[in-house]
């Protein structure tokens, strides 16, 4: 029976303990495994390298990305440091011109002392892209990683495109899928071969843990992902494990409710008079709104909008009484983040300034609260910021 994404949200990967018959898996809080003789296991050794509680979750993740290989690790960069590991120096690597401040800050601060290098394009410009691997005539550029939407400015990539052209040439597309989740859209039926996630966010989706996840489809890649994993050893523990299974079931009531405040909220900013722009790829008039219809099942539930000069964006955050001013986003929630001194803070600013990523942008991670609510804090805090 072909289960639908809502269904195997509850169902999918490990269900349930067939020993017990217990309708959730066991957390097994184990560091070791008792072995019968020498090299005889019973499936297990060692924690690090594989536990049953962690393999049910990433079974489960990789279902629902449409995957066959599933890693689970103990944050989002946790994740994203296993696959840029993938690389060795000389390689260059495309990413998008907005992505998460601590992708930028383990690239450049990192990755570039081992002589893995980085090349800034606005992978939303797929002819661009296109350009850039032409021009790569000595073959460095290895892979192209995008984040869509991209945070904080939710700039959308066309993923079928961009790894269109660079599965041609033999280079990976790996795709950052955070604010999407695979209930909105799945980048390896686009053509991506690796995709990353900071389950902390919505996937786990109660602001209680911390995670991050690494989907493929590929056997080899999946085999140096695994090995990276084990000899690295930045994996998610079994109480975690269980922790993001207990918050994946809910994925899809939270998700719908998430994205509906969100295309309310965005309208009513739009609408207000109080902002000068709104970012949202469920607006029709955002440039990515084609592209997200196309490749995904909604436009998601991030908001990116930047006061209009009469209002003091400090005094706004200051002034917020249901919203938190706080760093990550995807819990219940509401969040607001000022990305610039924030979330994309080891950015540049000359880079900030340059891609969008002023002093006065405000990120809205739209919670699950009543949207009256939310509408009131935010008009309230608007008003109370004026100059």
């Amino acid at each position: 029976m072909e289960l639908k994404m809502n269904s195997l949200l509850i169902h999918g990967g490990v269900d349930g303990d067939e020993t017990t018959g217990a309708v959730n898996v066991p957390v097994y809080q184990t560091s070791t495994y008792k072995q019968n003789g020498l090299g005889e296991t019973r499936g297990w050794e060692y924690s690090r390298t594989g536990n049953p509680t962690r393999d049910a979750l990433e079974k489960l993740i990789a279902t629902l990305e449409h995957g066959k290989y599933g890693l689970a690790f103990a944050s989002g960069l946790a994740a994203i440091n296993t696959v840029l590991s993938l690389f060795k120096s000389g390689d260059r690597l495309i990413v998008s011109d907005n992505i998460y401040g601590g992708t930028f800050r383990i690239l450049d601060n990192v990755f570039k002392n081992f002589g893995i290098g980085y090349i800034i394009v606005d992978t939303s410009d797929t002819v661009l892209v296109e350009k850039k691997l032409n021009e790569d005539k000595e073959g460095k550029i290895k892979a192209v990683y995008i984040e869509s939407p991209a945070n904080p400015l939710l700039t959308v990539t066309d993923i079928e495109a961009v790894a269109k052209n660079v599965k041609a040439s033999g280079r990976l597309t790996i795709v950052d899928n955070t604010f999407m989740t695979p209930y909105f859209q799945r980048p390896l039926d686009l053509g991506a071969d690796i995709v990353v996630h900071s389950g902390t966010k919505y996937l786990g989706g109660h602001s209680d843990v911390v995670s991050g996840f690494i989907v493929v489809n590929d056997e080899e890649i999946s085999r140096h992902l695994y090995y990276l994993q084990n000899a690295i050893g930045g994996v998610l523990g079994p109480w975690d494990s269980f922790l993001m299974i207990r918050g994946i079931k809910t994925l899809g009531v939270r998700m719908d409710r998430h994205q509906e405040n969100a295309e309310k909220l965005a309208r009513w900013l739009t609408d207000s008079g109080y902002v000068e722009k709104v970012y949202y790829p469920g607006l029709e008039s955002d440039p990515g709104y084609e592209t997200q219809k196309k490749q995904a099942d909604g436009p998601g539930a991030m908001v990116s909008f930047v006061l209009k000069k009469e209002y003091d964006y400090r005094k706004f955050f200051k002034s917020l009484r249901l919203i938190t001013l706080a760093e990550s986003l995807g819990g219940v929630e509401s969040l607001v983040c000022h990305p610039a001194s924030m979330t994309h803070a080891a950015i540049p600013k000359d880079i900030r300034d340059a891609v969008g990523i002023t002093d006065e942008l405000i990120r809205f991670s739209v919670g699950i609260e009543d949207i009256n609510d939310l509408k009131a804090d935010l008009e309230q805090a608007i008003l109370a910021s004026r100059m």
